[in-house]
């Protein structure tokens, strides 16, 4: 059973940044698709990137293209999201994830494994 836990979440000002971090329990992730989805208040979970068990391949939601960057270090069994000039609208819980399945990318349902999510808070 993978274990997955979540941090570096917090609260911060709009336009700035925090970088999470995700640690994996099993060295089995390292074969597999991993990504981030969040879920705000009254809303539904939703994609936020995902990257190849490689990491030479990502994919990022519309809404975060060219403000978030996934990447991960397999060595280290880590997978991490460095999140730039934050919005209000980034507000959510986020999660890290892990797909087995290696297709569907932004897919939940795709996804096995979920950390317990960590918050993150911006203010305007």
């Amino acid at each position: 059973q993978v274990q997955l836990v979540e941090s570096g979440g917090g609260l911060v000002q709009a336009g700035g940044s925090l970088r999470l971090s995700c640690a994996a329990s099993e060295r089995t992730v390292s074969a597999y698709v991993m990504g981030w989805f969040r879920q705000a208040p009254g809303k539904e979970r939703e994609f936020v990137a995902a990257i190849s068990w490689s990491g030479g391949s990502t994919y990022n939601a519309d809404s975060v293209k060219g403000r978030f960057t996934i990447s991960r270090d397999n060595a280290k069994k880590m997978l991490y999201l460095e999140m730039n000039n934050l919005e209000p609208e980034d507000t959510a819980v986020y999660y890290c994830a892990v797909n087995p399945t290696n297709v569907g990318w932004a897919d939940p349902q795709r996804y096995a494994y979920w950390g317990q999510g960590t918050q993150v808070t911006v203010s305007s």
